[in-house]
Parts: C-alpha cells; structure tokens; sequence
C-alpha cells in the first residue's frame, strides 16, 4: 500500500475514531453529567427538606425554652398550682403555639403536668407518653434533666411520628438550678409533610422505616430520581424514611440535544474528509510522489548527475533544491567522508586510551621514582670499601671488628631495601599487567561487542583503585556502602567499568585539592531498578570536593570541557566515560547543589538476563 491510500486510510479511521469518542463521550460523560445534575438536584431538594424539618424542630426548642424559662413555670414546679394550669395549659393554648403535646417534667422525670390535643377535632390525642405518670426509665431524655441542657428529636407514637424538643425549667432569668424540663410536641402529620414538600418544590412522600437501608440512597429509574433519606428517633432506632421524587427532564432534552450533535458531526466529518483528501493531493501527495521517484531512481542507477528541478515556492520547492544540491555534493564528498569518518573515529579512540595510560602510568612512574631514590641511598659503596678492606687483612683487630659490624649493618639495610624494592616492583609488575589488560580491552572493544563478566562490586572497586596514583589515594578515603555487597554478583563489563570508576575516583581526589582539603571522602553505593522492563545497575559516587556549578552540569561530560588548569587536563575523562557507558547501552549524570556542596555521580548499566547472584552473608 503506497502513501496515498495510507493516508487516506488514516485520515478515515481518525475520523472514525473522532466519531467514535464523540459517542462514547456523550454517553459516557455528557449523558452522566445530565444525570449527575438531576441527582444533585434531588439531593438538593432532599437538603432543603432536611434542613425545613431541622428548622421546626428549632422553633419547636425555641417555644420550649420560652415555657421554660418562665418564671411561673419554675413555680409551678415546685408547688403545682391548680391556677397554673387553668390559666396557661389549654387547648386554647396548644391551638395558638400549634403544637400537639406539652409536658412538663420535674428532675425527677415524673411529669407535673401533661396535655395533648388533635388540633383538627379538638379532641385528646390519648398519647402514651401523655398518659404516663412518669418519662420511661429508658428514655434518652433523663440525661438532659441531670444536666440541665436541651434536646430535639423524633418520636413514633400510635398517632404517627412526633416532633419534640425539650428546654430546661429556669427561674426566669436563665438562671438554675433547673427544675425540671418543658417538652413541646408536633405531630408530623400530611399538612406538614405538605409544607415541606412546597419548601422544597419537589414531590415529597413520608415512607416507614426500614433497617437494613443506608441513610440515604439515590435511586434512578428511566423517568425518576428519588432520593431516600432515613431518620432515627431519640432511641436512635429508624423511625421513618422521606423520599422525594424528581422527574427526569433534563436527561430526556439532553437525549435530543446529543443526537442532533451526533448527526451533525457525522455529516461534518464526511465533508471535511472529502475536502481534506482532494486538497491532500494537490498539495502534498502527488508532490511527494514526484521527490519519492525520483529517490528511487537514484538509488537504483546510483546516477549522481540527475536532477529533480521542480519550480515550488513551498516545502516541496525547497527539499527538491536542497536534494539537488546535496547530490551534487555526495559525489565529491563520498571518498573524504568515509576517510575522515575512519580518522576521526581513530583520534577519539586514541585519545580515549592515551588517556587511561595516563592514569595508569602516573602511579608507575612514582614507583619507580621511590626505587631509584632507596637504591641510591642503598651503602653499597661504602660496603664494597669495607668487604676490600677485611679482604686485604691490613687493619688491626679493632678495625676489622669495627668493619665486620659495618657490613653486617650494610647488609640489614640492603636487605630492607631489596625487600622494599621487590614489593615495589610487584606493585609496578601488576599495574603494568592492568595496562596490558586495559589496551587488550580497548583493542577487543574496537573489533568485538564488550565481553560481559560476573564481578562482585567491592572487588571491582578494589581493581580501580589499584590503577589510581598514589596521591590520590593518599587525598582521599573510599567509603564502600553496605549496599555495594549486598547487591552481589552482576554481570557487566567488568574492565570497562573499572576504567569508568578510575576516572571518577581521580576526578573526586582533584575536586577535594581544589576545595582546598588534605583529605576527602568518596561514597559509592549501588543498587538494582527496574527501567523498561529491564534491570539496571545503578552506582553512586558522592565525593565532598568542590562541586559544580548548575550551570555546567551538562557540559562536564562534553569533549574538551574542563575547569582544570589545560595543561595537567584535557577534558577527556568523563567525556570518555561518557561514550564508553553509552556504548554498554547505560548513562552517566551528575548532581551537585553548586560549589562547595560536593558532587554526586550516577552510572545506570544494563544488566543481562542473569544480572544478579545473593552475596554469601547478605540480609
């Protein structure tokens, strides 16, 4: 299939696919919102319901402390004046604070006087809790005549559901100790129920309890919202349910408002494709054609002498040049590429490993520096003198005494010395193996993939250090965390690696000399992540040194960039670490909160299937 049908293709199951996530968005998101406003409406009305109930009861507390916070009432509680009563606790009374109960309670919870009325017929309710000599030992109540405090809540009766609130008997100036309480009662009758629904504009209806429901449900038909919300009484048992009913108004315009959008973007979209098509073509496609074949046959007849030679002002104008003119310039540059490809690739090696042999060389020469200067102060001489001397038997016996003590003398501290020079040339011997080992890698890398071995960490860091310059091992103190043996075996490529850490190793010795330290601390840590569901080794090196700037975080793994003196460095280290961690597929970064603060650097190594072995002893 040739671009042409592939972008028409695609142009096509875009559009399909527009189509497609328009539908499941209207479905999904416009029609749910619609439902989500009418449930937020039925909720709101079931609020505005709640909170009208809520605002009764508050009146009801409100009559209650009137009454009781009366200074008649406070007396009648105490001497239970007929008079009181005739005077005060009426039907007329209950007619005018239109309420169905009164009581009155002394602190001992026996009720002083009682009164209940059915306001439509005038006639006594015949309550329980009006006809009992006392409140219920298990009423919650008693509590609140104890100390003193108000209460509300709901009550079913055999007359339906009550509202009562209760307000404690003062002297009149709200002042105790209180006597008693006033308990004023309403019955939630369907003229009340009426009020609510008209409060809250909705169709209200009072349901009887049930126990297992939630407080409150939400419930959606294809024609109704209706929310359901339970209420306790002052047992806290469910005493009812109030459900109010929204009908669905907004989803059914919604419905119609969706499939008119629906038909118009299907409609809009063939349009659109068409247009998109024609004018495709004309612009880009049949251009691009013309470029494409022409590639073609240069890549077939490999004829660098043609030319495309189209006439455009546009993009298209422009890359047919710029291809013009490039094979123009490929046939001369074709021979000079490949060679300075090959130079270039050489000098970067060569620096790579002069540098290395460098590092290496440093601690080789100081070596060899300190054998010279102990075989110089070796007495040879003098011993030679003195060996000649006892030869010719011409000294007396004190002086050959005197001699052979000098000799045996002589020949402790050439014993010294050639010990001395034996570790040194050992030292000298197995760095010279490392730089045969280290131009052995180099010249196996530049032909072959990098030989992965199993290392444990601490020994490879062991095998870096043994390549670092004395001095820089005298200037600073590699502190191994525990998690460089507890990560265990892994498989790297071992001699790669431990070049990587000499670098780095020289490179936090001369950050401390520059932060103007005797001594300094190199920590490395390492742990095992997981990143493209692949695991990686991840090393950490934080020295204390002088640290870098933010601004050159980047810039010190470029090639020649360096803020050392040029001419003891040459901005290749961690250029070539750099390269060599990116050629093992890794990454190298560098971390420092500016100077002073030290820096920390982070190595991240692709680790083969096999990456990890448990460390003998590790948790």
């Amino acid at each position: 299939m040739n671009i042409r049908l592939r972008v028409i293709a695609l142009i096509g199951a875009i559009f399909v696919i527009l189509v497609w996530a328009q539908v499941l968005v209207e479905r999904h998101v416009v029609m749910p919102s619609f439902a989500e406003l009418e449930r937020a409406d039925a909720e709101t009305a079931m609020r505005r319901i709640d909170y009208a109930l809520d605002r009764t009861l508050t009146e009801l507390g409100l009559l209650a402390t009137d009454w009781g916070n009366w200074a008649d009432t406070y007396q009648f509680v105490e001497d239970h004046n007929p008079a009181f009563v005739a005077a005060n606790i009426s039907n007329v009374a209950l007619r005018q604070l239109n309420v169905n109960l009164l009581l009155i309670v002394d602190s001992e919870g026996r009720l002083v006087q009682a009164r209940d009325l059915d306001l439509q017929t005038d006639e006594p309710l015949n309550l329980e809790i009006a006809a009992r000599e006392a409140l219920p030992p298990d009423f919650p109540w008693r509590a609140s005549l104890r100390t003193g405090t108000g209460a509300r809540g709901l009550l079913h009766t055999t007359q339906g559901i009550l509202m009562l609130a209760a307000a404690p008997v003062l002297d009149g100036h709200g002042h105790g100790p209180a006597r008693g309480m006033v308990v004023i009662g309403r019955l939630l009758s369907p003229a009340v129920v009426g009020s609510l629904s008209a409060q809250a504009q909705a169709q209200l209806e009072m349901l009887p309890p049930d126990p297992r429901a939630a407080t409150q449900q939400v419930l959606e038909s294809d024609r109704m919202t209706r929310v359901y919300l339970a209420f306790k009484d002052v047992y806290r048992n469910p005493v009812m349910t109030l459900r109010v009913d929204v009908p669905r108004q907004i989803s059914a315009r919604g419905r119609q408002a969706v499939a008119y959008a629906s038909a118009c973007l299907i409609v809009t979209a063939i349009v659109v494709l068409v247009l998109l098509v024609l004018v495709l073509n004309r612009v880009i496609l049949n251009p691009l054609a013309q470029v494409t074949s022409h590639a073609v046959a240069l890549g077939e007849d490999r004829d660098l002498t043609s030319r495309l030679d189209i006439r455009r002002r546009d993009e298209f104008g422009v890359l047919a040049r710029e291809l013009d003119r490039m094979v123009e310039r490929l046939g001369e540059s074709r021979m000079q590429l490949v060679d300075q490809s090959f130079q270039a690739g050489f000098a970067e090696l060569a620096k790579g490993v002069l540098h290395n042999l460098g590092n290496a060389m440093t601690p080789i020469s100081v070596r060899l520096a300190h054998l010279a200067e102990r075989l110089r102060g070796a007495p040879v001489t003098d011993a030679e003198q003195a060996v000649a001397e006892l030869r010719d038997g011409a000294a007396d016996a004190q002086r050959s005494a005197d001699l052979e003590e000098f000799v045996r003398l002589a020949c402790k501290e050439l014993a010294v010395t050639l010990r001395s020079a034996q570790e040194d040339v050992a030292t000298i011997t197995r760095q010279t193996s490392l730089i045969q080992a280290a131009l052995a890698e180099q010249m196996r890398s530049a032909r072959n993939e990098h030989v992965i071995e199993p290392v444990r960490l601490p020994e490879l860091l062991a095998q870096s250090l043994e390549i670092v310059p004395d001095t820089c091992r005298a200037r600073l103190r590699i502190d191994a965390d525990d998690t460089m043996r507890r990560v265990g075996v892994v498989r790297v490529a071992r001699t790669v690696l431990r070049l990587i850490l000499q670098n780095l190793i020289i490179n936090a010795a001369d950050a401390v000399r520059d932060a103007g330290k005797d001594k300094g601390t190199l920590r490395v840590s390492a742990e095992i992540l997981r990143e493209a569901d692949r695991p990686q080794l991840h090393l950490k090196c934080v020295d204390d040194g002088v640290g870098i700037p933010t601004e050159n975080l980047e810039r010190v793994f470029e090639k020649g960039f360096t803020t050392k003196s040029p001419e003891t460095n040459h901005g290749i280290g961690l250029h070539w670490c750099a390269n060599a961690i990116g050629a093992l597929g890794g990454r190298i970064w560098a971390a420092s909160d500016g100077p002073g603060s030290g820096t920390a650097l982070h190595l991240l190594v692709p680790l083969t299937a096999r990456e990890t072995a448990p460390a003998a002893g590790a948790a």
